[in-house]
């Protein structure tokens, strides 16, 4: 495979980040680096080329080393997608210092825990509303923090403006404390966004973050300087690889998108040839669409319906290794070009040419779905812990749909008796940070990381998921049964946008069903629903609860009796990382929900 302009093969030895930024601005000087939108009403655009981002962070560079920030120190980032967020990680880097990126949604209690940790004396924060979050900590005896830098003009509130920065000269001699990072130096800290108890700090070195990205180029094929859309936390793995650790190692071109409820619109005005989300993510795009499509005309519908079973038929061909034939070649060039990209185009997707998702396992139904406009989601699998990916699908070296791919080169992988997932590799972190500065390993003897994760590979060796191994609810019955696996059946009718399973220690399993808030009101509408009002009374509508009552019946008829659903509730508000139930790479925290619906779970089984 040729590599992309800028890839880390051509720089001699192991490159760390700062040479990859030297060696963009020397090669790719007017070649946009990063892009984003202003908050006035014409929302104009900034764009700085690679050159301009290299002068900025060392500019940068020199504003936190007048602050005191020192090689090896850690310092604390709370702050949306804006440039301030990227270049600020850039600049830290430059100067040997480990930037550490925190959720904005965390709690303040999991702030405090960050913060000593990882003994950081200075953080950066968006606005107001974050520093009042972090004010209190200024003054805890146990915890280091004594400076904040505020991002926004005029919510400084008596702390260090960040344009102060900017205005620092560049000390005599200041280069040479600049780019001297090694290959084993750390890059950054990610902090785990923690379903179940604390955050941990999981340490990244510069030679593992350039090992995956090696990895990751094997099985992606993409345009030179491809453009990517970076609107997940910074405080996620995925994101710091492929918003700016990816970036730097292929010489892309950032856009910024500070509100994630907007990706939308940067996707119709970029039109991106490559797109990652979540599986939450692409359920709530699936959603929207489907109820888009339910509202045309019915002879419209059936041409759309039959461009969809070309696409299918051509993916299914692709998906066991075989050429299609010609002739259903032409037919899906015709249905691509009539039907699918004109459907594509009025949402900004007719130029993917790579599509993935991680980060928990994705509903079959929603990858039949895209396969039907002729878009195969690349399914992956990986932990912060990994460097992110470590299995991937991809359309060069071949794909399952429902698996999560075979190992990228920089790690190996093989499954424990009880079904455990194991890796180990390049990729694989150092191991978690204690809070006076020495890392904890959690590899065995011979290196292998036990991940939490239930699968098996198959005999091509694909991996496929089945659960967490310690969500793997077990009944009074002693039978083990996979949540996920139940709940993403419940999924594929478009009425349940959130599903969880419960039923540990009890004969049957009961569920929270969550409808969702863009389908309803379509199906509601398509099927002459005259539902008025609120999510609430969509809930409560009795046919839209016998639509659903089939949509469960249809889930238990491909489940087994252990696996089948006896009783539920429909909810009508959505989960989410601001009301507690989602994490902020938005996973499911099951102990809250839980917790938050125990009345209604105890009500299911009668207690």
């Amino acid at each position: 495979m040729t590599s992309a302009p800028g890839a880390t093969g051509d720089l001699p030895g192991t490159p760390t980040l700062p040479r990859l930024l030297a060696r963009n601005a020397h090669r790719h000087p007017r070649h946009p680096a990063l892009s984003w939108q202003s908050k006035d009403p014409d929302g104009t655009w900034t764009t700085l080329t690679w050159t301009e981002v290299h002068e900025r962070t060392a500019t940068l560079a020199a504003g936190f080393r007048a602050l005191g920030v020192e090689r090896g120190d850690h310092v604390l980032l709370m702050m949306s997608n804006r440039p301030e967020h990227w270049l600020s990680d850039l600049a830290l880097v430059r100067l040997g210092a480990v930037p550490v990126s925190v959720y904005g949604t965390a709690a303040p209690e999991q702030i405090t825990h960050i913060a000593r940790n990882c003994r950081a004396r200075l953080a950066v924060v968006e606005g107001a509303a974050q520093a009042a979050v972090w004010e209190p900590l200024l003054a805890d005896p146990d915890t280091p923090l004594e400076r904040l830098v505020v991002a926004e003009a005029g919510a400084e509130g008596g702390h260090l403006p960040y344009a102060a920065l900017l205005h620092e000269p560049l000390p005599e001699h200041f280069g040479k404390e600049l780019d001297a990072a090694r290959p084993d130096d750390p890059l950054t800290v990610v902090y785990t966004s923690g379903t179940t108890g604390e955050p941990k700090g999981v340490v990244l070195t510069h030679r593992q973050v350039m090992s995956n990205a090696l990895a990751l180029d094997a099985v992606v094929e993409l345009p030179p300087h491809v453009e990517h859309i970076c609107y997940l936390p910074f405080a996620h793995i995925a994101e710091r690889m492929l918003g700016i650790y990816l970036p730097c190692h292929r010489a892309s071109h950032v856009y910024l998108c500070a509100d994630p409820t907007r990706v939308g619109e940067v996707v119709r005005k970029v039109r991106p040839a490559q797109f990652f989300g979540v599986p939450r993510i692409w359920e709530k795009l699936s959603a929207a669409v489907r109820a888009v499509l339910s509202l045309m005309p019915a002879e419209e519908r059936v041409v759309i319906d039959r461009a969809f079973t070309v696409a299918r038929e051509h993916v299914e061909y692709r998906e066991r290794g075989e050429t299609p034939p010609a002739e259903l070649e032409e037919r899906y060039a015709r249905a691509r070009e009539d039907v699918l990209l004109p459907l594509l185009a009025a949402g900004g997707l007719d130029r993917v040419t790579w599509s993935a998702s991680a980060s928990a396992p994705m509903p079959i139904d929603v990858v039949r779905f895209w396969a039907g406009f002729g878009i195969v989601i690349m399914d992956a699998w990986g932990l912060t812990e990994t460097t992110g990916v470590a299995t991937s699908n991809s359309p060069k070296a071949g794909f399952r749909l429902g698996s999560v791919g075979r190992p990228v080169e920089s790690v190996e992988i093989r499954v424990a008796e009880d079904g455990e997932i194991l890796v180990r590799g390049s990729s694989v972190f150092s191991g978690y940070l204690r809070p006076d500065g020495s890392v904890r390993s959690a590899l065995d003897d011979d290196g292998w990381l036990a991940t939490g994760d239930i699968g098996r590979i198959d005999g091509d060796g694909y991996l496929w998921l089945t659960d967490r191994k310690k969500e793997m609810i077990v009944t009074s019955t002693g039978k083990n049964v996979s949540p996920a696996l139940v709940e993403n059946a419940l999924k594929e009718h478009p009425l349940i946008g959130q599903a969880l399973v419960h039923g540990d220690n009890h004969s049957y399993l009961v569920a929270l069903l969550v409808l969702d808030p863009e389908a309803a009101p379509a199906w509601a509408a398509a099927n002459g629903v005259a539902a008025q009002g609120s999510a609430a009374a969509l809930a409560e509508h009795p046919e839209i609860r016998a639509e659903i009552d089939r949509a469960v019946a249809a889930a238990n008829s491909r489940l087994n009796r252990t696996e089948q659903v006896k009783r539920y509730e429909v909810l009508a508000e959505e989960w989410g990382p601001l009301t507690g139930e989602l994490t902020p790479s938005l996973k499911m925290r099951r102990r809250v929900i839980r917790d938050k619906y125990a009345d209604t779970l105890s009500g299911l089984y009668g207690d």
